[in-house]
């Protein structure tokens, strides 16, 4: 409270207590069920609507004021029992309502494209800490993006930075719907990165960043001892490296304010290199891929892997935003921009042909397909 405004913090103070008023009027689980989804994406509308009027290019008040809504649902008292698995199940629901993943709307005649962004991270080095990413995601939701003739809406969610929600799905039973419809053109999964943009060439399967997740979690895993994540009750099964299928030249030719990359590079315990294409990588084991060791590799890895599973050929690929410190809005605002350019160039290359599907994998995982009601 004291490193972050009060104009953030408190910014949707209102609609966590009309959370809390309705659920304890609530006589009976469902609806409590449903109060938690409503007042979910109440939240998400308010902060996207908020932040695309007034310009203010800020994620931090929908991340805390979820955080404060979800701690209050654990103990909040209500007029039926409700046991520790049902409050969780309030939370999860909250949760998803509340990150925009039931708020995709796309408009009839528009290609669909499809950003993922992440809420802010490593909080116990900077607690004001902002993420490019979850602000592109508020900041671009909804909008419409013209070049000549074609038009594209984008519609956008955030992910947590939590390795028990990846490890339980969250990515697959988010896109999986998209995919098979499908009902998307693209789709680019981002979040902050180095100094420039990057585009992830080739996501790898391992884990091998020591950094904790946003529950101060760690994993054990290093550069020595890259570990699988999990797939459910298993580890999640695929090859070591996968590859994007971003159209790159286009991507590529927004090169202000920000360099743009290319970028392949990747570590294996053979050692770091730059291959040209996957077959140079066989029989080798990943360590980090172009995006590294953490999360956000990991969330291009889980949504290429899925893709190749489900038959889909839907351009997608990871994009590493500038990183920032602290919340700088100049910063911020250049960085938006440019994602929004680039994925106006982006979307001049995607065609009919490319929403046609392959053959689904033989393998196609099963697990990611529960999801609460």
């Amino acid at each position: 409270m004291k490193n972050i405004p009060a104009r953030i913090m408190n910014r949707h103070d209102a609609e966590v207590s009309a959370l809390r008023e309705a659920l304890i009027r609530a006589t009976s689980p469902s609806q409590a069920i449903q109060i938690s989804t409503e007042h979910g994406r109440r939240l998400w509308q308010q902060s996207t609507q908020h932040n695309q009027r007034t310009e203010e290019y800020e994620d931090r008040s929908l991340y805390w004021s979820r955080l404060n809504a979800t701690a209050l649902m654990r103990d909040l008292p209500l007029r039926f029992e409700a046991d520790t698995t049902f409050r969780q199940s309030l939370i999860d629901r909250f949760e998803w309502s509340s990150r925009g993943m039931d708020d995709i709307r796309f408009q009839p005649g528009y290609k669909r494209i499809l950003i993922t962004g992440f809420d802010p991270f490593l909080l116990d080095r900077r607690i004001d800490q902002a993420n490019p990413s979850g602000v592109a995601a508020q900041m671009l939701d909804g909008m419409v993006v013209e070049l000549g003739k074609q038009r594209a809406q984008i519609e956008a969610v955030i992910f947590p930075v939590r390795f028990a929600d990846f490890d339980s799905g969250i990515v697959e039973r988010f896109l999986a719907p998209y995919l098979q419809a499908p009902e998307v053109d693209m789709v680019v999964t981002l979040s902050m990165g180095r100094e420039g943009f990057d585009l992830e060439h080739f996501p790898g399967r391992r884990r091998s960043a020591k950094a904790p997740d946003n529950l101060n979690i760690t994993l054990g895993t290093s550069l020595q001892r890259p570990l699988p994540p999990r797939a459910g009750d298993h580890e999640l099964e695929g090859p070591e490296f996968v590859e994007f299928s971003l159209p790159v030249m286009p991507m590529l030719t927004v090169q202000t304010p920000y360099l743009v990359r290319d970028n392949r590079k990747v570590l294996t315990l053979q050692g770091e290199q730059s291959p040209s294409n996957l077959d140079e990588l066989k029989g080798q084991t990943a360590v980090e891929g172009s995006g590294g060791g953490y999360l956000s590799n990991e969330i291009s890895y889980r949504s290429l892997l899925l893709r190749q599973q489900l038959g889909s050929n839907i351009p997608m690929g990871h994009l590493h935003t500038p990183a920032i410190q602290h919340y700088k809005r100049d910063e911020l605002k250049k960085i938006v921009q440019q994602i929004e350019k680039i994925l106006q160039n982006a979307s001049q290359t995607l065609t009919p042909a490319q929403l046609k599907h392959v053959s689904p994998s033989p393998d196609k995982p099963h697990w990611y397909e529960r999801r609460d009601k």
